[in-house]
């Protein structure tokens, strides 16, 4: 891996696309750096398009992140649900500096060496977090074109549909395609 540092920054929203950015040793350096940034004497706003790897999140990171704008967190969760009591152990860092769970997502690789069976488990979990999550598809894949290599054709259709629903459920904290319906037996005061 390759330390670029940082380039000319020209807007006011900047995605960064760095797959592991926090496996540099630069990376503390340069998210304070960030934060010092300016364009057009406006300050600049940051998200990372990958998840941030747990493994390499400490308070200080965490702290500057915030101090940074950086906005719409990412944590990988890659691997195993035995890992989510170190994945919790960040939330609970990104929240120490301020992050509110709304503020947090969860990126979860699918569609790879991870079985479906297993993502399940960990969708599950994130909803007593109260966080969303963002499925991502192994080797760069978009839907509609997800080819199956870990997962069946039905288990990656079945998983797309219960993540936008988890996320619905965490958004809203109610079912936005549920219509409400007038007649159920509760409503009525005369049964």
């Amino acid at each position: 891996m390759e330390w670029f540092g940082i380039p000319q920054i020209v807007r006011n929203d900047v995605h960064i696309m760095d797959m592991n950015l926090l496996s540099f040793p630069q990376a503390t350096g340069a998210i304070w750096q960030l934060g010092l940034k300016r364009v057009d004497n406006k300050v600049i706003k940051y998200t990372l398009v990958c998840g941030l790897d747990y493994r390499f999140l400490t308070k200080e990171i965490a702290t500057y992140l915030r101090g940074s704008r950086f906005y719409d967190i990412r944590i990988a969760w890659d691997w195993w649900y035995a890992d989510q009591f170190r994945l919790k152990k960040a939330i609970r860092l990104l929240e120490s500096a301020g992050f509110k769970p709304k503020d947090l997502q969860v990126f979860m690789i699918c569609n790879w060496e991870v079985p479906y069976s297993e993502c399940i488990r960990k969708l599950d979990l994130t909803k007593y977090w109260n966080i969303q999550v963002v499925d991502c598809y192994f080797d760069g894949q978009t839907a509609p074109d997800i080819e199956p290599i870990g997962w069946t054709k039905d288990e990656i259709v079945d998983f797309r549909a219960k993540v936008r629903k988890h996320n619905q459920l965490v958004n809203f904290h109610i079912d936005p395609e549920l219509k409400e319906s007038h007649d159920t037996p509760n409503d009525n005061p005369q049964s």
